[in-house]
């Protein structure tokens, strides 16, 4: 599981250590990277397994392969997914695309989400983690809690 969040910089040659605990995550389900591709939600890159993107590309091809929306999602997400593999001391190096949709230079924020995790600026994380807990506080007692 991917959990708590990671700085880290960008070296000169434009690569990133992935935090240890989502290296060591990803080793155990048979993994040597993961997917990255821009989030549909925020200014941020969406990271996921092999097996993730083959589900979201399942459901995708559940669509109806005549409607326009089917192309869309196909699009969006798969047309720019990269997999980005582990090199010899657990650095990826992602696009330029991605960095540019996720306005990151320098600085990279490992955001754990469970089974999948996001890549941020920093700054802009703390922006949206601000609202986030915000609107959960607000939300909460909607929850239903199951305690089985």
């Amino acid at each position: 599981m991917f959990l708590s969040s990671y700085e880290n910089n960008i070296d000169k040659k434009g690569r990133v250590s992935v935090p240890a605990s989502f290296r060591s995550f990803l080793s155990s389900q048979g993994y040597n990277g993961f997917i990255s591709y821009p989030s549909f939600s925020n200014q941020a890159l969406e990271c996921c397994t092999q097996d993730r993107i083959e589900m979201l590309s399942n459901s995708i091809d559940t669509l109806n392969p005549f409607e326009e929306k089917r192309d869309y999602f196909a699009t969006a997400i798969l047309s720019d997914s990269s997999n980005l593999l582990f090199d010899t001391e657990g650095r990826v190096q992602f696009s330029q695309k991605l960095l540019k949709f996720a306005k990151i230079s320098r600085e990279v924020l490992f955001v754990g989400l469970g089974k999948t995790f996001q890549v941020w600026n920093p700054t802009n994380f703390e922006k949206f983690k601000s609202l986030a807990r915000k609107k959960a506080l607000q939300s909460r007692a909607s929850l239903k809690w199951n305690n089985n």
